[in-house]
């Protein structure tokens, strides 16, 4: 059977030969691929509307996790129901693509379009709507500021690298978190709200989170504890998976969430961040229709 898709393509990817080649591959296939290039702000919901009027069935983000989020953003707005949506791993990242398993080769990704979409959570906050993770706290700070070129030598452990070098600039961030069942007040070092199970280029927060499952996984790294153990605990993998380490987090799952704090903090929704002193967070379920791997991790 054949498709109707729109590629919606990062603005950096519009020379990817391998894209190219896998575009005109899968339209000698019989199906219907269209694509825009995106390069400015606004671009993607001016896309979004435009598959929307002219009857495609999906659409197909070209790019990274930044990419992602501005189309499911542009896609919950439109209040439409009727696009699903496919992944490219096209960013520097590519967290979320990578914990739901979606192939790299972006022939195999497109393939993908050929299984019927699954039904997926998305994550409102307050206005703003995201896939992935929400961060904040020290190590939102510590992921945004470490160097492409130290992330290409030193892979993930850049992150410590970076966290260890600013170890005497950590202040912690303070607020109360409620939900149902759930109450927690104090300073915290890091934040995590996984609808997907890692950000920052492979910090796994969330390690057991699920697409599905209409619900929210809360990790709170409290600040009432050892730095340098809480700096390893947020950026070196073998800290995370020791579970004497991995007790240092406060983990709930909740299908809402409400933050409050003194002073206007920043929330990264995948790599937007939005400020402010009241954070209201629901679990929209099953919102999103969504091309995965039929054995991708993130279902439940």
């Amino acid at each position: 059977m054949s498709t109707k898709s729109l590629l919606i393509l990062h603005g950096k990817q519009a020379t990817n030969e391998e894209v190219r080649e896998a575009v005109m591959a899968w339209r000698d296939k019989g199906h219907d691929l269209a694509v825009r290039v995106t390069w400015e702000g606004g671009d993607a919901e001016r896309y979004v509307e435009e598959a929307l009027s002219l009857g495609y069935t999906t659409v197909i983000a070209g790019g990274g996790d930044g990419s992602v989020r501005d189309i499911v953003h542009a896609m919950m707005t439109s209040e439409r129901d009727d696009l699903a949506l496919a992944i490219l791993p096209l960013g520097t990242a590519n967290d979320f693509a990578t914990a739901a398993g979606t192939p790299e080769s972006i022939s195999e990704a497109i393939a993908l379009l050929d299984a019927p979409p699954t039904d997926c959570d998305v994550i409102q906050v307050n206005d703003h709507y995201f896939l992935n993770m929400a961060t904040g706290g020290f190590g939102t700070e510590v992921t945004t500021q470490t160097s492409e070129d130290l992330k290409n030598m030193l892979g993930g452990a850049a992150y410590l690298l970076t966290g260890l070098t600013r170890f005497s600039e950590i202040q912690a961030a303070e607020g109360s978190f409620s939900g149902d069942d759930f109450e927690w007040q104090g300073e915290f070092l890091a934040l995590g709200l996984g609808n997907g199970r890692q950000a920052g280029g492979g910090q796994r927060l969330c390690p057991d989170a699920l697409i599905n499952d209409g619900l929210l996984d809360v990790a709170i790294l409290p600040a009432q504890m050892d730095l340098l153990a809480g700096v390893r605990e947020l950026f070196d993998s073998e800290a995370r998976q020791d579970p004497k380490q991995e007790g240092l987090f406060v983990r709930t799952r909740l299908a809402s969430l409400q933050i409050r704090t003194p002073h206007p903090m920043n929330l990264n929704l995948d790599g937007e961040p939005i400020q402010s002193t009241e954070f209201n967070i629901r679990v929209i379920r099953n919102r999103l229709k969504l091309h995965l791997p039929p054995d991708s991790a993130l279902l439940g």
